[in-house]
């Protein structure tokens, strides 16, 4: 049981990358999937949210996100992905995604994914 993550890189500003976090043994969509940052010397932080089936797979975004990531899955290939459009600067980071089935109201907490994927770097800059 593990989750894969890949895609990361480095870009200019107003750049694009895919990140694609890779389920094996467990069916992706049984669970919410969660990507996570963490920007040297800052506490990991939540990014991006698609809740389990179950849920209604919706989704959610951090404000500072909204309108040039998305999340999505693709159940055939039990993958997570988040596109990231338009990046800046402050979006470099190690991007971490993360397994749970917390409640809606905690879906932000790192405490309540119980399965991560081992990061990948994204390095935004001129």
């Amino acid at each position: 049981v593990q989750l894969q993550a890949s895609g990361g890189g480095s870009v200019q500003p107003g750049g694009a990358l895919r990140l694609s976090c890779a389920a094996s043994g467990f069916t992706l969509d049984d669970y919410t999937i969660s990507w996570f940052r963490q920007a040297p010397g800052n506490e990991r932080e939540w990014v991006s949210t698609i809740r389990n089936r179950g849920s209604g797979s919706r989704i959610y975004y951090t404000d500072s996100v909204k309108g040039r990531f998305t999340i999505s899955r693709d159940n055939v290939k039990n993958t997570a992905y988040l596109q990231m459009n338009s990046l800046k600067p402050e979006d470099t980071a190690i991007y971490y995604c993360a397994r749970g089935r917390p409640p809606l109201g905690s879906i932000r907490d790192r405490a309540v994914y119980t399965l991560w994927g081992q990061g990948t770097q994204v390095t935004v800059s001129s």
